[in-house]
């Protein structure tokens, strides 16, 4: 942001550019690889910190939307300054999530060293009572009175009785306080989990969690195939009606592989117009399916733009990739990128 600055002040007489020296390519570059990094953080934020990083995303793709080669030194400063603040706003943010997480476990921890000193208290307490009660059952083996013998022992057995009820109503507490605080933690770990394996803008999996789901299949050496779905032209759509457009699509075009995608199928977001998929089965059944998918998904779509509704053409390049024995993932993930920059190729060579 500094460089551009220093960039646009060294091209200016004045404090305002002229028109031809806000046409020169070197500029317009920099302010592409400018409005670049701003989309790239907001996609980065979702990874960081799922359940904060889409507020930031959303506010940094609208600066990136207000950037333009028309725009003076002083504005591009003022609007660098907005990116700083959304970003110094979204870390504190962040910060403020996660000691408010550590305290919680802090609290956890805690709750669970207090009942366990205070069973050890109790068990102390238990401990005393027995051996008074040994103490004193030792003491009636030397009586010879009958009577006194029998008077000693009633005595004795309602004190341990009454020793017995204690611990056990003590220990009826301390479990139900320690359970009620269990499911409340782990109340709260569930939704953790479940914000972290959910994108944030489409609602399908996370690729933190995708990536977990085909590593417990490597390690099964499980019988399984991915594969790479990406929006062809996506980029011309966010360019031409802006990024709010551009995640509506996104979020439908989601919406529609769910609704085509099996029970036993995995979908999740990779990245930014990719989705992933994994099926359970060999190539040839994962070759039928990723078939009937491109024929559901591809095609007409509806969705708000700046002055009404916009009707979109939609097309889709599917690669496709069996896992085969010893393949690390980002081998197999790999491979399923190439084949369907391939297919994307050969769909550009057909139109030409």
């Amino acid at each position: 942001m500094i460089s551009i600055k220093r960039y646009l002040d060294s091209n200016s007489p004045g404090s305002d550019l002229d028109a031809e020296a806000v046409q020169q390519q070197p500029f317009a570059a920099a302010l592409d690889i400018y409005g670049s990094t701003l989309l790239e953080m907001g996609h980065c934020s979702l990874d960081a910190c799922p359940g904060l990083g889409d507020a930031l995303k959303q506010s940094l793709g609208r600066l990136r939307a207000e950037l333009s080669p028309a725009m003076r030194s002083d504005q591009l400063a003022a609007h660098g300054e907005q990116a700083r603040e959304q970003l110094r706003s979204w870390g504190r943010g962040a910060a403020r999530h996660y000691q408010g997480t550590a305290r919680e476990v802090k609290e956890m921890l805690l709750t669970m060293a207090r009942t366990a000193e205070s069973v050890s208290a109790r068990d102390q307490r238990s401990a005393d009572q027995m051996s008074a009660v040994t103490e004193r059952l030792r003491a009636i083996a030397t009586l010879e009175d009958l009577t006194e013998i029998r008077t000693s022992i009633d005595i004795s057995a309602a004190e341990l009785k009454t020793s017995i009820d204690r611990m056990t109503e003590e220990g009826k507490e301390v479990l139900d306080h320690l359970k009620k605080q269990v499911e409340d933690y782990q109340t709260k770990l569930e939704e953790a989990e479940k914000i972290a394996s959910r994108d944030a803008l489409t609602g399908v999996n996370s690729r933190v969690y995708v990536e977990a789901q085909i590593e417990k299949r490597i390690e099964s050496c499980a019988t399984f195939c991915v594969a790479i779905v990406d929006i062809d032209g996506f980029k011309k759509v966010n360019d031409a009606h802006g990024h709010l457009t551009g995640d509506e699509l996104l979020k439908q075009f989601a919406g529609e592989l769910r609704s085509a995608c099996r029970s036993t199928d995995m979908i999740g977001r990779w990245g930014g117009d990719e989705f992933i998929l994994v099926f359970d089965s060999g190539l040839e059944e994962a070759e039928a399916q990723t078939e009937r998918l491109r024929k559901w998904v591809c095609g007409n779509y509806d969705v708000p733009g700046k002055i009404g509704t916009l009707k979109l053409r939609v097309d889709a390049s599917i690669g496709l990739a069996a896992h085969g024995a010893d393949e690390e993932m980002n081998e197999l993930v790999g491979r399923a990128d190439a084949a369907m920059y391939e297919q994307k190729a050969r769909a550009r060579a057909k139109v030409a």
